[in-house]
């Protein structure tokens, strides 16, 4: 069993930072991706994939955050940060932590949650 425990939420004026964590445990055993997803008031059935980041160190982001948000990980600490700049209202949403592990011997791939933490950007 994996859990995933988020921290680093909280209100922040527009154009203000916040630097969101995630830290992984339990049966950690080979992880593929590491990803922010976030769902926004009133979307109850959208999470928008935020940005990820591989194994290797490589990153992507959803357009909306290019340049705006830093995905990284400290891999002996199996843990994944968001670092938000230049925060904007539309940026209010829960935000969640995903884990993807692979089985080395399968390829199979397993996918966890974290419990989701509040950002809310309002002057």
């Amino acid at each position: 069993q994996v859990q995933l425990v988020e921290s680093g939420g909280g209100l922040v004026q527009p154009g203000g930072s916040l630097r969101l964590s995630c830290v992984a445990s339990g049966s950690i055993f080979n992880i593929y991706t590491m990803d922010w997803y976030r769902q926004a008031p009133g979307k109850q059935r959208e999470r928008e994939l935020v940005a990820t980041i591989t194994s290797d160190g490589g990153t992507n982001y959803a357009d909306s955050v290019k340049g705006r948000f830093t995905i990284s990980k400290a891999n002996a600490k199996n843990t994944v940060y968001l670092q938000m700049n230049d925060l904007k209202p539309e940026d209010t949403a829960v935000y969640y932590c995903n884990v993807v592990l692979r089985s080395v011997a399968t390829a199979a791939l397993y996918s966890y949650w974290g419990q989701g933490t509040q950002v809310t950007v309002s002057s």
